[in-house]
């Protein structure tokens, strides 16, 4: 079985899924029968750059996947319109390839939409849901604009600083958990987290911007029917924290885990971040044993 230490950024794989493409994804086996997550990261973003804070204190109690969104990272290449019901698609296909049953899907940011609309599009796959720093909707207060706007702005001048120092040049590398460790033993984790987000192109991140301004779920949020926790980020100035209130308020039974940290807070503020969503997903989880569900994978990760 595969650990994680505190201080371990676990290795992660190229996962062919069929029809699809593609993808890359971090696959850490968890106690024998722990409920699986899987993470799904926020805008512009990678998946070990969403989630890397969180890998050892999660794989505690869980099986963690986590993957990189079409067009981010090393994710599946873009070849049309970003969509994010594909995205849900492609998480659950992934969830297909690695013989899980059932997942508490996870998503920061951009990647709440991905789980609500997986939960809505494949309802016999998510057991659980964990909504962070999200909303039913991104329908523009001056504040989001702003940070919309400044995104794309650092995109361009992140791909054009290509002089700045850091170990991960080439966007198709794929840095080790020894090279990452190192980075973060330095005080490097800002080339490390530049070389991450080079891999986004404005193209797609002005296009992942505009499925987000355009999502609402508040027709059918109600209607969710498995545990949910929602992590609200409190200081968050691009994803008001009232937002998040109305989202969680509008999903039967959902419970709140307050983070007082901005929308950074995955990696930030992670120290004040991880802890709730430890506790986010452990409230899911007891749930979902409660009412006799079932959010385990059938096999042990392949190596």
């Amino acid at each position: 079985m595969r650990t994680v230490a505190p201080d371990t950024v676990p290795p992660g794989r190229f996962v062919e899924l069929p029809g699809r493409g593609t993808t890359f994804a971090v696959d850490v086996a968890g106690p024998p029968g722990a409920p699986t997550l899987l993470l799904l990261h926020g805008l512009a973003v990678t998946g070990y750059l969403n989630w890397f804070p969180a890998f050892a204190a999660l794989a505690q109690d869980f099986r963690v996947i986590s993957m990189d969104l079409r067009g981010h990272g090393r994710g599946i290449p873009m070849s049309g319109r970003f969509r994010l019901e594909d995205c849900a698609d492609d998480a659950a296909a992934l969830a297909d390839v690695l013989g899980v049953e059932q997942v508490v899907a996870v998503g920061y940011s951009l990647g709440g939409p991905v789980a609500q609309l997986m939960w809505r599009r494949h309802p016999d796959r998510v057991a659980g849901m964990v909504l962070c720093a999200t909303s039913r909707n991104f329908g523009g207060t001056p504040h989001e604009r702003a940070f919309y706007s400044s995104l794309i702005a650092g995109i361009y001048g992140i791909r054009a600083a290509r002089f700045l120092p850091g170990p991960f040049h080439h966007p198709a590398a794929v840095p080790t958990s020894r090279q990452i460790e190192e980075e973060v033993e330095r005080g490097r984790i800002a080339p490390w987290a530049i070389a991450e987000l080079r891999q986004v192109s404005p193209h797609v991140l002005l296009q992942a911007m505009h499925a987000m301004g355009h999502f609402t779920s508040h027709t059918w949020i109600g209607e969710i029917d498995v545990p949910t926790a929602v992590v609200v980020t409190t200081k968050d100035r691009f994803v008001a924290p009232d937002r998040q209130l109305n989202l969680a308020r509008s999903i039967p039974g959902a419970t709140i885990h307050p983070a007082r940290a901005s929308h950074a807070a995955c990696v930030l503020g992670s120290d004040r971040f991880v802890p709730s969503l430890v506790d986010a997903c452990r409230s899911v989880a007891s749930r979902i044993d409660a009412a006799g569900g079932r959010a385990w994978p059938a096999a042990s990760p392949s190596p």
